[in-house]
């Protein structure tokens, strides 16, 4: 509910074979967008003692809550993907991707990431430039910057060949004990739309977050607000989160059996179409054997699974995925390689 460009832009065609994180055609957050904590400096011994005894850790942000139960269901492929990604340097990479699908447009896409030296972590620096061109000229652009401790920014736009389809601006702040943010989405001040989304996550307990989001949408004839409300809770290996609004429901459940296997249920219900999902998936790593298994079935009867493949010491990982929904009789299969 929080990506403008999500709700603004087509209706996404399906992901081809490799499965990669993100809406397809949209540019993916690169590694390292989750902000460090940051805590204030207290300014006498006294004082440092009492915040150790009643300081909360930052919640993170609204959009990452359910993206832990998300991240073990596996991604729909098909077709076939070939990704070659090549370093030319520390803080430059480019990335050749070709997709073979027979549901989905094929083609190619030239991929290119910059990385900054302004380093704010073990594993961040800043800025960070994404962008990748496929072959009709359609380009997905991400700027990200850390502008203070505190303060982060990220413009994202989308063209489709020569014309402007979604641009949006975030603005992201992240207290001691809190973080809030504001998004703003294709605003056009000559036609009077445009798209407002803020979010607020509080730490209440050290295990016990809530917050809230609202989404304001304006255009001609049609203006509105959508309000929606979450609660997660994390407990020693399993984090429960649930979203409550105007559009519905959504309530997530991720489990850590132990190193190996992770679980994840889900369930969607929405008001607009009058529709119910349940899904189950799970998650089994074998770092001995360098596999990588995701397997998932919903309340429709959809069934799917995908396999990956590391080939050590070549910089090469193979990728294998299937699904079939048993209501539709429709089976969709994909495969990929990813050298680099």
């Amino acid at each position: 509910m929080g990506s403008v460009l999500a709700a603004a832009s087509p209706s996404p065609t399906p992901a081809v074979a490799g499965g990669g994180q993100g809406v397809p055609g949209m540019v993916s957050v690169p590694p390292g967008f989750t902000m460090p904590p940051v805590s204030s400096v207290p300014s006498s011994s006294d004082q440092q003692t009492a915040d150790a005894d009643s300081s909360l850790a930052n919640p993170g942000t609204y959009e990452e809550c359910h993206r832990k139960c998300k991240e073990v269901f596996p991604m729909q492929m098909e077709g076939v993907r070939l990704v070659v990604n090549k370093g030319l340097s520390n803080h430059f990479q480019v990335s050749h991707t070709i997709n073979l699908s027979t549901l989905g447009d094929s083609g190619y896409r030239f991929g290119s990431t910059y990385v900054g030296s302004k380093q704010t972590g073990p594993a961040e620096s800043f800025p960070v430039m994404v962008g990748d061109m496929d072959n009709t000229g359609s380009l997905n652009a991400q700027v990200i910057h850390q502008l203070t401790s505190a303060v982060r920014s990220k413009v994202a736009i989308q063209t489709q060949q020569h014309k402007f389809v979604n641009w949006q601006c975030d603005m992201e702040y992240r207290g001691q004990d809190f973080t809030s943010a504001v998004t703003l989405g294709n605003p056009d001040l000559l036609v009077g739309s445009g798209i407002l989304v803020a979010h607020y996550l509080q730490s209440i307990t050290p295990a016990l977050a809530l917050g809230g989001e609202l989404v304001y949408h304006r255009r001609p004839g049609e203006e509105g607000t959508v309000t929606s409300f979450l609660g997660r809770y994390n407990g020693d290996n399993y984090v429960a989160t649930l979203t409550l609004g105007g559009a519905g429901a959504h309530a997530t459940y991720y489990h850590k059996a132990n190193d190996q296997l992770q679980l994840g249920v889900e369930f969607e219900a929405s008001t607009r179409m009058q529709d119910t999902t349940t899904s189950f998936g799970y998650q089994l790593d074998l770092p001995k054997a360098n596999l990588l298994f995701k397997g998932t079935i919903d309340s429709n009867w959809v069934v799917g699974a995908t396999l990956e493949k590391k080939l050590p010491p070549l910089p090469l990982t193979l990728a294998l995925g299937a699904f079939l929904n048993h209501r539709k009789n429709k089976f969709q299969c994909g495969f990929g390689v990813t050298i680099g």
